[in-house]
């Protein structure tokens, strides 16, 4: 079997995205199925290395198709100019996380890398770059067909998604709908069965009011917008079930009862998760006909260079790259295999018939 391409963009280069990569690849030899291919600058990385003195082999390569062994290799994306200041956010920095992110995008758009694994972007020098998006989910909706998606936050005790994402909270209740709820739901439930083979996925759905509004009390989105959607969403064969309080919820350990969750906003679903699974948590971009991961921790500018950030969370987005990889390769292969037994089927039907 091909072992499995891994496009890594090195993210903002000030931050601690390069201590991560670097920490992870380190145990290169642990991901004996795969060939890494850092988007970034071999200067860079030539720093990280001698400041934490790391010996991991890099090997610099012109492109994709050159990456063809278990060696660490590295696509330029940068100037030679390129300065790292840690724990700054800098214009520099800012093109050289949006130039590596474009080049990757470009790679996986034409099939050279089989999945895509995100360092972390400082969401305000990467505007400054030319990047026009909220973030790394939106981008790649757009650069992708414009697929609808939604983002995932993935541990191995709870999955949650969110209706809105990075959008201000003054907009929230305006945004949810039910038909924007419903396509969600769609969505979540799609993954759960293809990307990590969950055969009847049972989804709980959030409210968006405290008390799951009071019976309209305390709101009425839930009666107008999420209850509706979640009874199209059982006619559509989808496991769906709430609204649920978020705080009595997650308090009550009822979540352990569901394959995920639906929160309506950003900040209500991940910050149990982070809770939950701040060290360990992955960003998983679905619905996109491409595979993205994402450790769920920003920059840290703070911890910057002083050797102590936590790799869990990169790690584990490499491991889910390709666990929901060798899923979809899996559930291709059942669906030619069904597509040919039906082929088979007919033509024993013709032959029947010729007798």
């Amino acid at each position: 079997m091909n072992k499995i391409k891994i496009g890594i963009t090195q993210g903002d280069i000030n931050g601690i995205s390069y201590e991560v990569i670097l920490k992870t690849l380190t145990e290169v030899k642990a991901f004996s199925n795969i060939i890494p291919i850092i988007y970034g600058s071999p200067k860079v990385i030539a720093y990280y290395k001698k400041a934490f003195n790391n010996n991991v082999n890099t090997i610099t390569v012109n492109t994709a198709e050159e990456a063809k062994s278990r060696n660490i290799h590295i696509i330029n994306c940068n100037s030679e100019d390129i300065r790292v200041e840690l724990g700054k956010s800098t214009e520099m920095a800012g093109l050289a996380s949006y130039q590596a992110l474009e080049k990757a995008c470009e790679d996986l758009k034409e099939g050279k890398i089989d999945v895509l694994v995100t360092g972390s972007i400082n969401k305000k020098n990467i505007q400054e770059a030319g990047f026009n998006f909220p973030g790394h989910s939106e981008y790649l909706s757009n650069k992708f067909d414009k697929c609808n998606h939604i983002m995932l936050m993935v541990n191995d005790i709870i999955k949650v998604g969110v209706v809105t994402g990075h959008i201000p909270i003054r907009e929230v209740p305006k945004a949810i709908t039910k038909e924007l709820i419903l396509e969600k739901l769609t969505i979540l439930n799609n993954c759960l069965i293809n990307d990590f083979l969950v055969q009847r996925p049972r989804i709980a759905v959030l409210s968006l009011n405290p008390h799951a509004g009071d019976e309209g009390i305390i709101g009425d989105e839930e009666i107008r917008e999420i209850i509706p959607a979640i009874n199209t969403a059982k006619e559509q064969d989808i496991l769906a079930f709430g609204p649920y309080s978020a705080d009595g919820f997650f308090g009550s350990l009822e979540f352990k009862k569901f394959d995920a969750v639906l929160a309506m906003y950003h900040d209500q679903g991940l910050i149990p998760f982070k809770v939950l699974a701040f060290e360990s948590g992955v960003n998983y971009t679905a619905g996109l006909p491409i595979i993205r991961t994402s450790p769920s921790h920003g920059t840290a500018y703070d911890i910057a260079g002083k050797g102590t950030a936590n790799e869990q969370s990169f790690r584990n987005a490499i491991y889910t790259a390709i666990e929901i990889f060798e899923n979809r390769r899996l559930q291709n292969g059942l669906i030619r295999n069904r597509m040919n037994l039906d082929e088979l089927e007919d033509v024993n039907e013709i032959n029947q018939i010729d007798e």
